[in-house]
């Protein structure tokens, strides 16, 4: 049902976002075919399945398609349209009222900056839902490939 809607409004939409694992929604409604796309670390591997280029920043352009990492990283896409739409100025602005000056207690953020013990926690925790995620993936991009075919 999503994955339809998504697929109906995109091709009228000024931009089409996600953040965090809404990636993978883009990708099962066939928006993300040889598209540069971000995701949260954990699941960007997932993205190839549907074609895409899987980036590594926060915030990843690719025409009107903008694609952020994790959850936090949706505040940064957020100003990324804002500055579109109404400008750098307006963007600021907004940034400024809403007090968005990150300044996290750790440098634990990205998998590259962590401590090995500290990745292998957190992917093992991941892990317990990678098998079921993964499926659902594939069986997403089966039905892109049934739907496309001839």
């Amino acid at each position: 049902m999503y994955v339809a809607e998504i697929r109906r409004l995109a091709p009228r939409a000024r931009h089409v976002t996600s953040v965090c694992t809404g990636s993978l929604l883009l990708g099962a409604a066939g928006l993300l075919k040889r598209k540069r796309a971000g995701c949260h670390w954990a699941w960007r591997d997932l993205l190839p399945i549907f074609g895409a280029l899987p980036d590594h920043d926060r915030v990843v352009r690719d025409g009107k398609l903008i694609t952020g990492g994790g959850v936090t990283a949706g505040i940064d896409m957020a100003l990324t349209v804002l500055d579109d739409v109404m400008g750098r100025d307006f963007a600021e602005v907004v940034q400024l009222g809403i007090e968005y000056a990150p300044a996290p207690p750790f440098d634990a953020g990205r998998p590259e900056h962590v401590r090995p013990a500290i990745l292998a926690s957190a992917r093992q925790r991941f892990e317990a839902v990678r098998e079921t995620r993964e499926a659902a993936a594939l069986r997403a991009a089966a039905r892109i490939a049934q739907a496309v075919a001839p």
